[in-house]
């Protein structure tokens, strides 16, 4: 007779995410690059035959399937038509939950840091993970705003291979992580209106956190509040504002020419 009668019921199962679809020969060589062990399968057309040679390597040492097939069916592996010829099935990368402590010890590399408040559309958001990969920023941080998008599979076509390399963390509650922030980096935040000028920015002593809000709303009042400075971009006032990827392209290359610059 078993002697657990009192055992209560077993432990849930870890949930398991859903396995996401990486398509783009950029992206799909990012992805081996730099997490091959979060490859499940391959697919790719006979022209990428030779490319893909290295990632059906990989697979085959880690006794993973890859296949060759045509374009309608690779079409229905991805789920579009916009695949490049190659699709990785992959477990999704990891979003870190971000660690206040770990302020003080990124900022020490002098290089800013990119904060999402509230970016939306999941293709802004591999458009912006692709211009902060180009800046060579290390990482990127999302707050928890109810709106605030995370890597989907358009993410990752969009992104080019930008997310790939980058460490994605997540802030919760974000009012904590942004006083956290403050204590090592100058926080600046990016809104339309008359506020100082953009090209005016000079390094200080702290490295910049740029943050950047929604797509229709912009950043929350407590957010703009809780900055050290609200920069504008200049522009002929035709168009009261840039669409959030651009904007953070020609923002993230200004604080990187003023941390050169010192």
């Amino acid at each position: 007779m078993s002697t657990n009668k009192y055992a209560g019921p077993p432990a849930p199962r870890a949930e398991k995410k859903p396995l996401a679809r990486i398509t783009g020969l950029n992206a799909v060589a990012a992805l081996f690059e730099r997490s091959p062990e979060r490859v499940e399968r391959l697919f790719f057309e006979e022209r990428l035959r030779t490319t893909a040679g290295p990632f059906c390597a990989q697979l085959a040492r880690a006794r993973k399937p890859y296949r060759m097939v045509g374009g309608d069916e690779l079409a229905k592996v991805a789920g579009t038509v916009l695949h490049g010829g190659i699709v990785a099935v992959a477990r999704p990368q990891p979003v870190h939950r971000f660690d206040p402590g770990h302020a003080a010890r990124w900022a020490a590399d002098g290089r800013p840091l990119l904060v999402l408040d509230g970016i939306g559309n999941t293709h802004n958001l591999g458009a912006i993970a692709r211009t902060a990969a180009f800046f060579g920023l290390p990482r990127l941080l999302l707050s928890d705003h109810p709106a605030q998008a995370l890597p989907a599979e358009s993410s990752y076509r969009v992104a080019e291979g930008g997310l790939d390399h980058l460490e994605l963390h997540r802030a919760t509650p974000f009012d904590e992580a942004l006083r956290a922030l403050k204590r090592s980096y100058r926080t600046i935040a990016a809104a339309p209106g008359p506020h100082r000028d953009l090209a005016s920015l000079r390094l200080g002593d702290k490295p910049f956190a740029l943050l950047l809000g929604n797509e229709e709303d912009g950043l929350p009042p407590a957010t703009l509040a809780a900055c050290d400075e609200i920069v504008a971009i200049p522009g002929a006032g035709r168009i009261q504002s840039l669409n959030v990827a651009a904007s953070a392209a020609i923002l993230l290359y200004a604080v990187s020419a003023a941390g050169r610059a010192g």
